[in-house]
């Protein structure tokens, strides 16, 4: 097995922190109370107290089982929990908190309805990708437009770059077998990232159904986040394994290059950075002790 975006959670390996953690994911095992406590037994029948009081989100991956006053007990110390695939690559549902804090929401809400800052919001992410273009006048769908092209150049750029045909982007929901390999890539690979940003923007406070570019779609604020990191986790990925893989998907190979992508940029801080430089949220980063 490749290595792992998150570990596996021992006594030894649970985070010592001065604020609250964002996330902790549980894979195989079960989570129950004991004493008033949340505690993990693992499929080695190791026993691990879980500090609930000091995570925000729990990230309950396959093989998992959890007890009512489990969840019980963890909500009331504000600390939500997501069901999610192995490694967080599949988000599938979270559970919300009546005693949330909600300062990171409120804020998103009022970003994205009003017109002038959500436009303000959408220019940084794009400048994220046009750092040498002046964006200031131009509006959303020009700088959509100007994206659109820059991936369709960047598909024939990789394409040629990697000796590999290609025909265009083409996806059909529920028939991902009609794809050629490298749409394949593309779709599963974005499905990760989609799972991970899901999981991540949960735990960060924001809702992944307000963008500030995206609309009429299920996620947003995560397809907004997505093409942030596109390029080198997806698409760069896509033709290199085409080439690899010479003509046969291999779901094991995939999911393992894609890991190791997301581990070697470190994703998930990299997201909790760009999330509060374009809500324009500052304040003291989260110290391991």
């Amino acid at each position: 097995m490749g290595e792992r975006l998150f570990v596996k959670v021992t006594r030894e390996s649970l985070p010592q922190v001065k604020d609250k953690y964002p996330f902790l994911y549980l894979e195989r095992g079960r989570l129950e109370i004991d004493d008033s406590s949340v505690k993990w037994i693992d499929s080695d029948c190791n026993v691990v107290p879980i500090p609930v009081a000091t995570i925000n989100t729990l990230l309950l991956g396959p093989g998992t089982t959890v007890t009512h006053e489990a969840i019980k007990t963890a909500t009331a110390a504000n600390c939500s929990v997501s069901w999610v695939g192995e490694d967080s690559l599949l988000f599938y549902a979270a559970g919300f908190l009546p005693t949330a804090d909600t300062r990171n929401l409120k804020l998103q809400i009022t970003l994205a309805t009003d017109e002038e800052s959500s436009l303000k919001v959408a220019r940084a992410m794009f400048a994220k990708r046009f750092p040498d273009t002046e964006l200031d006048g131009k509006s959303l769908n020009s700088m959509m437009g100007m994206e659109g092209n820059r991936v369709r150049a960047l598909y024939q750029q990789k394409a040629e770059e990697y000796g590999v045909g290609w025909k265009g982007r083409q996806f059909t929901p529920g028939k991902f077998q009609l794809s050629d390999l490298t749409n394949q890539v593309l779709t599963s690979t974005n499905a990760a990232l989609y799972g991970i940003l899901c999981s991540a923007v949960h735990a960060m406070g924001y809702s992944p159904h307000i963008g500030f570019i995206h609309s009429g779609s299920p996620l947003p604020f995560v397809y907004d986040l997505a093409d942030l990191y596109k390029e080198q986790l997806c698409i760069d990925l896509a033709f290199s394994l085409t080439r690899e893989m010479a003509g046969r998907y291999d779901k094991h190979k995939v999911s393992d290059a894609f890991r190791k992508r997301v581990i070697a940029i470190d994703l998930l801080n990299l997201v909790t950075a760009d999330v509060d430089e374009l809500m324009g949220v500052k304040h003291a980063r989260r110290t391991r002790q």
